[in-house]
């Protein structure tokens, strides 16, 4: 054992030295966005260390015809002074994403890092109106939960409401705030995501966690509401109490996996906007068939799908442009979760206006207060006489204002 301690000694010492004299090759910036035919920049450089060969370093592109770069390769010699830099030009030939990587002709070198993910466009026009349509869905999304809400303080009801759907939203904007918060603030999940996605950046922003919470903290509003406003004997349905069991005997099971080291947390949040996705397809069901029940639209806010309308709009607009602007139909074709989800809830906007400025236009429910479980039969009619009660009526208060015929003669 004696004899052991200095050879580890010596190989801790010489693990030290190895790793202090490691070269890393940096790019920066590591996002560029060029316009065709208009170049920009990025800085190559070489941390401090010193050199004991020339070292060429060529550029790799993962797809070819999309971007140039000049010079195409870069030579450093063995007695470059440290800190090392080279500025690299990088013209647009057409749109596209491409990735720039180095290859080093020196295994020393550590190139983990030296790469830059490049977007190259038609348009900074049309970049900047996504941008700008972007910012207004949002707004707009996040405003359409205000209607219905105001709607219920409004009437001190929510008959019109259905609670199925309310429960429904709850559940999915609960997990899109889980999936949302735990991919942007928990440091463990973000470093399975970058292994799984190498030289991909976290597609959690800080408006998507502010949606998502707002989105919960509005339903809430709208669940204590239905506690408190008149709701005509309204529950949440058998069925959908039955797809919120399904829904949370899946994430338990997935929950406890994670837990037991057999799923990965990043799994697990995925599971997670799987059942959120779901709920978004299947959550307006319940609304539109209770309004053909009702064969009204009263207490169901129509400023919430214009709202949700003009948002889902955007959105789909939004994907066409930068699928144009960048050449990359596959974020729709290819991966068409997303703007399927935006079309489907655009189409189900259009039945609901349908529903409320043609088919139930300016028809109020047969009782406001009917039960919402399906019976379409309406309450109790108003109180009425019949037609000979009402001519006894009548005959009776003639009889009493005739006037005698010598009644006013002196």
């Amino acid at each position: 054992m004696a004899m052991l301690l200095p050879q580890v000694f010596i190989t801790i010492v010489l693990l030290w030295g190895a790793q202090a004299q490691t070269c890393n090759l940096l790019i920066d910036p590591q996002d560029l966005t060029v316009v065709v035919e208009e170049p920009v920049t990025f800085k190559l450089s070489l941390s401090n260390c010193a050199l004991t060969e020339d070292i060429n370093v060529k550029f790799a592109f993962s797809y070819a015809d999309i971007v140039r770069a000049e010079p195409c390769e870069v030579d450093i010699p063995a007695n470059a002074s440290q800190g090392f830099s080279e500025v690299i030009k990088v013209f647009g030939l057409s749109p596209g994403h491409v990735e720039i990587s180095t290859n080093v002709s020196s295994p020393a070198i550590n190139t983990d890092n030296a790469f830059v993910k490049v977007a190259s466009e038609y348009s900074d026009v049309i970049a900047i109106a996504s941008t700008v349509i972007g910012w207004i869905y949002f707004v707009v999304w996040s405003i359409s939960f205000y209607p219905q809400v105001y709607e219920n303080w409004k009437r001190k009801s929510v008959v019109g409401l259905n609670f199925d759907f309310v429960a429904l939203n709850l559940i999915g904007f609960s997990l899109y705030s889980i999936f949302n918060c735990g991919l942007y603030w928990i440091p463990a999940i973000q470093e399975q995501y970058l292994a799984r996605h190498m030289h991909s950046s976290i597609p959690v922003l800080p408006n998507d966690i502010f949606f998502s919470v707002h989105a919960v903290l509005l339903t809430l509003i709208t669940i204590i509401q239905c506690f408190m406003y008149e709701r005509g004997g309204q529950t949440v349905s058998i069925v959908a109490k039955c797809i919120q069991g399904v829904f949370f005997c899946f994430l338990f099971i997935s929950l406890l996996c994670s837990v037991f080291g057999v799923l990965s947390w990043l799994d697990f949040l995925y599971y997670c906007s799987y059942v959120k996705l779901t709920i978004t397809l299947i959550k307006y069901v319940p609304q539109g068939y209770m309004n053909y029940q009702r064969k009204s639209t009263v207490g169901w806010s129509i400023g919430n799908i214009l709202c949700d309308f003009t948002g889902g709009v955007f959105s789909v607009l939004q994907m066409v442009l930068d699928a144009y602007n960048f050449n990359d139909w596959s974020s729709i074709f290819g991966s068409p979760t997303k703007f399927g989800l935006g079309l489907f809830s655009v189409l189900f906007d259009i039945f609901f206006m349908v529903q409320h400025y043609i088919l139930y236009r300016n028809q109020e429910p047969v009782n406001d207060y009917e039960r919402l479980d399906g019976n379409d039969s309406p309450g109790p009619p108003p109180d009425s006489t019949s037609k000979e009660a009402l001519d006894g009526e009548i005959t009776h208060q003639d009889a009493s204002t005739e006037v005698a015929p010598n009644e006013f003669v002196t």
